[in-house]
């Protein structure tokens, strides 16, 4: 089974995408903001695919994805960013920072199944 961390402030987000991720036969773990997540990796977890929003409290998307791809193991791991942002200059940010994609909120689940299937081999 592919695990997949989500990582979003928010509880409603946290919730209906675990939903369909799970219901889809994924793994799933949650983090509340990069702080959390960044904590998690480090501490060992290594999911096949991180799902992180941009704006959040303790430390944003866009650093977790920078600092979580120093850490051991997940130089290649995906990383996708759901965000309402939609702005170019974020997107380049987010893609210096080391993210693999950009979807924006809200997002439909058939479009968020389709392209973990794209950056997630076997997935």
């Amino acid at each position: 089974m592919k695990t997949i961390m989500l990582v979003d402030d928010s509880a409603t987000i946290l919730m209906s995408i675990k939903s369909v991720l799970t219901k889809a036969g994924y793994g799933v773990e949650t983090a509340v903001d990069g702080k959390d997540a960044l904590g998690k990796v480090t501490g060992g977890l290594r999911p096949d695919l991180i799902i992180s929003d941009v704006n959040m409290p303790q430390m944003d998307g866009i650093t977790f994805a920078r600092e979580v791809r120093k850490a051991a193991g997940m130089r290649f791991t995906p990383i996708l960013m759901l965000t309402t942002e939609s702005e170019a200059s974020k997107r380049a940010q987010a893609k210096a920072a080391g993210a693999t994609g950009w979807l924006v909120k809200p997002v439909q689940p058939e479009q968020l199944l389709g392209v973990i299937k794209q950056v997630v081999p076997g997935a």
